[in-house]
């Protein structure tokens, strides 16, 4: 069997697999909605979703480490990647061991894409499919509802020391577009650029993220002396995983509006 994943790169398989590594958090708990937390074998100490799955499977390393010898010790017959979460190191060693089935998202689409993708793969297309129904009407009531809120001009940021923020051609920056949210980084050479302080003042709101780097309430006091704009903790997850968590991420979005 032949499928083309999101790189455009020919994956074969023998057979329906029936070991899974997953070392994307967000795909880990969309191939546990999909029905298959029995045949996942590994996943990374950031797979935190569902609660209580990392006690029951092997944990392999984190996204851009793994231990290659326990990788190919559960002897899986996939593993599943992403271009952004991965590394293309590690890939090229993980080809070694298993065919490597890698995503490449940055919109929603593509995230449907995905889903509808592994479906096949999977043999649960009609799991697939229900999941994807429920995104998108989530997603078409969110832009019936909030089609006219007003545009802000926001900085969302990801990590402290040094500063760092979402920029253009990333999920982040589809979904700060469909909160009608400007994106004030505006360049496409990096994806996550290094950020200056003085930069902060250019924004109207100043969104921290609760991932990667774990923003808290107590982090707003700092950011008050940086800027004059607005600042709001928003949950990292709904921000960036791309899987079945799109679910309720409409609902989680229309609380900050």
């Amino acid at each position: 069997m032949e499928f083309i994943d999101q790189l455009k790169r020919t994956v074969v398989l023998s057979k329906t697999p029936s070991r899974i590594v997953s070392l994307v958090p967000s795909q880990t708990e969309l191939l546990v909605d999909l029905g298959l937390r029995n045949s996942i074998v590994g996943i990374t100490k950031f797979c935190v979703h569902p609660i209580g799955l990392r006690e029951n499977k092997a944990i392999v390393g984190g996204t851009k480490k793994v231990n290659f010898n326990k990788v190919k010790s559960l002897k899986p017959d996939v593993i599943i990647c992403n271009k952004e979460e991965n590394t293309e190191q590690m890939i090229l060693q993980l080809e070694n061991i298993a065919p490597v089935w890698i995503s490449d998202i940055a919109t929603i689409p593509e995230s449907i894409e995905m889903i509808e993708s592994l479906g096949e793969i999977f043999e649960v297309s009609e799991t697939a499919s229900r999941i994807i129904f429920k995104i998108k009407k989530e997603w078409n009531d969110f832009k019936v509802q909030f089609k006219n809120i007003p545009s802000k001009k926001v900085l969302y940021i990801i990590w402290k020391d040094p500063y760092m923020a979402a920029g253009k051609n990333t999920f982040i920056d589809a979904l700060l577009d469909l909160n009608n949210f400007e994106n004030i980084i505006t360049e496409k050479e990096y994806r996550y650029p290094e950020v200056e302080i003085e930069l902060f003042k250019s924004a109207e709101l100043l969104l921290l993220s609760t991932e990667p780097y774990p923003f808290k309430k107590e982090h707003i006091l700092e950011f008050q002396n940086e800027t004059d704009a607005d600042i709001a903790l928003v949950n990292g997850e709904y921000f960036s995983w791309y899987g079945s968590r799109l679910i309720q991420a409409f609902e989680y979005f229309k609380t900050l509006h």
